[in-house]
């Protein structure tokens, strides 16, 4: 019993809020430290992976786009009262050409657009959300968390490593290999997932204060369906169903609606 009490004490000092949903969450590492490994990678993905170039007209539509987006969340947290959440972003917006359907938003404010991207979203608007979807990933902190979640079960792995040193080494590496498994499914999916589902109601709403319908969301993922091949179940995927995201964000609408102003 005693050694829960670090652990206790552990969650109540680390956990904090997401902005809008107000989910409370595990970040055991300074945000700080999170930035510079984001800026690190940044680096390393760009030295190998180049920017098109600020001629290209694509690189132009997602350094556009970028800005008015993080406007929008700078606006946000300065109305909330939660400026200091983005102690230490610098923010950059940057192309590449890659055939894949991706995005993504390193801590600190560093975003990448892939141009296998831009056919799908296929107008100003559409991107405006993936972009805002993806800055939500950073500046809802999920990285930190899913870190954070690591930590946590690796730290478990351990301690119960240790009761089982007692057993039979093949009973303990079949119990680490169900805990493992049973980690992944029961606590890191669902969150990913939770965290997928976060990520588009703060990208509807940042894309509202930039000024883009947000009622337009939900027919990205009709497009993306019809881009998907072979998926998962849902039970076992990082992210909700495409059916489901687009029911989710329809539900939402109403409260995202109330940023956007034309």
């Amino acid at each position: 019993m005693k050694k829960l009490f670090p652990l206790i004490f552990l969650f109540a000092i680390a956990c904090e809020s997401v902005p809008i949903t107000g989910r409370k969450q595990l970040s055991l590492l300074p945000e700080s430290q999170m930035i510079g490994m984001g800026l690190t990678e940044y680096k390393t993905f760009l030295s190998q992976h180049p920017a098109v170039g600020a001629s290209n007209p694509d690189e132009q539509l997602v350094k556009r786009v970028g800005a008015k987006i993080q406007t929008a969340v700078i606006k946000f947290f300065q109305q909330k009262g939660m400026a200091s959440r983005l102690s230490g972003y610098q923010w950059e917006f940057n192309l590449v050409n890659s055939p894949e359907i991706n995005a993504w938003c390193m801590p600190g404010g560093k975003v990448v657009v892939y141009s296998g991207l831009l056919p799908v979203t296929k107008d100003e608007t559409s991107l405006a959300f993936v972009m805002g979807h993806e800055i939500a990933h950073a500046v809802a902190r999920h990285g930190n968390e899913r870190m954070s979640q690591a930590i946590v079960a690796e730290a478990g792995a351990m301690a119960l490593d240790t009761y089982l040193q007692v057993k039979q080494t093949q009973s303990r590496n079949l119990f680490n290999q169900a805990y493992a498994a049973g980690t992944q499914v029961a606590v890191m999916l669902p969150f990913s997932r939770t965290h997928e589902t976060e990520a588009d109601k703060m990208g509807m709403v940042f894309m509202a204060i930039a000024g883009y319908d947000p009622t337009h969301a939900s027919e990205l993922w009709r497009r993306m369906s019809a881009h998907g091949g072979t998926k998962p179940p849902q039970i076992l995927s990082t992210h909700p169903s495409d059916a489901t995201r687009e029911k989710t964000m329809k539900e939402f609408l109403p409260e995202a609606i109330k940023y956007y102003k034309k």
